[in-house]
């Protein structure tokens, strides 16, 4: 599964030097507001939920994965329709979606107000944060599966590097990547957002049909925050490795839902910090 090529912009710098000063065209990732509204059933206007940043592109698996990320809806089938639509005069790209939902799933969302998950823990304890994802439920993993040999854990880094076709040019795109345990690419998704493209990978999974990812593993660019391992655990995916650290919130998450949480993951070392057992000494195939 791949997505479309994230739009870039031509810009032009000054390259400075120490004894040159060039002026050249760089691209530039395109970062641009997006509004996501709900509509619950056929009843009433579509009721504004959030606006995020993000790189224009699968908007549709974005606002689908941080609705089910954040439990909103439950499946794929709970999503009737989406709709896009440029709301403001000259904009180049679509930054109003409307997501219609099942009725009744909608009906206590309170529009900009409500507060999500993953960012909840900016104003509650660590412990109300992390119950609050038990809470809203995720789907239970498999103790120890999947299995995967440290060595193919360790090149994923450096796979979902050379999947990430503007990022050279660019240098401005988070990634969020799906391997199997043989660590094949399934899927990657990229944006300026860390988040976003966490949100994306599991909007594609959820419109495919394909949740829980039981025996998948998730790679991130940057680091392992508690939104970012909060989002992995809802799709049930069991291991998670992060280029940068993990923070201390998340790894309590991991650790009490037994997920397999790797940091600071690179060609010849990683950080095992919670659930090592799904880590083997075995080669690499």
């Amino acid at each position: 599964m791949t997505g479309r090529l994230p739009p870039v912009e031509s810009w032009p710098v000054v390259v400075v030097g120490a004894d040159v000063r060039d002026e050249v065209t760089d691209a530039v990732v395109v970062e641009e507001p997006l509004e996501i509204a709900v509509r619950d059933g056929e009843d009433g206007p579509a009721a504004p939920l959030t606006v995020t940043l993000r790189t224009p592109g699968a908007d549709a698996e974005l606002a689908t994965g941080l609705l089910y990320a954040e439990g909103v809806i439950a499946c794929g089938d709970d999503v009737l329709e989406i709709r896009t639509a440029a709301i403001t005069e000259g904009a180049s790209f679509p930054n109003r979606l409307e997501v219609r939902v099942r009725r009744g799933l909608a009906a206590d969302l309170s529009g900009a107000q409500r507060t999500f998950i993953s960012t909840a823990a900016c104003g509650l304890c660590g412990k109300v944060a992390v119950d609050a994802v038990f809470a809203k439920g995720f789907p239970p993993l498999l103790p120890g599966e999947p299995r995967i040999g440290r060595a193919v854990l360790a090149a994923l880094a450096g796979r979902m590097r050379a999947a990430q076709t503007l990022f050279a040019r660019t240098g401005g795109l988070h990634a969020a990547a799906l391997f199997d345990s043989e660590g094949e690419l399934v899927l990657l998704r990229e944006d300026v957002g860390r988040h976003n493209a966490v949100d994306k990978v599991i909007g594609a999974l959820l419109t495919a049909r394909r949740l829980p990812a039981e025996r998948a593993l998730l790679v991130v660019s940057g680091r392992a925050g508690f939104e970012i391992t909060q989002k992995a655990l809802r799709a049930g995916i069991p291991l998670l490795a992060a280029v940068g650290a993990p923070s201390s919130l998340s790894l309590r998450l991991a650790a009490r839902a037994g997920m397999t949480l790797v940091g600071f993951l690179r060609a010849d070392r990683f950080n095992l910090y919670t659930a090592p057992g799904r880590v083997t000494d075995e080669p690499a195939a």
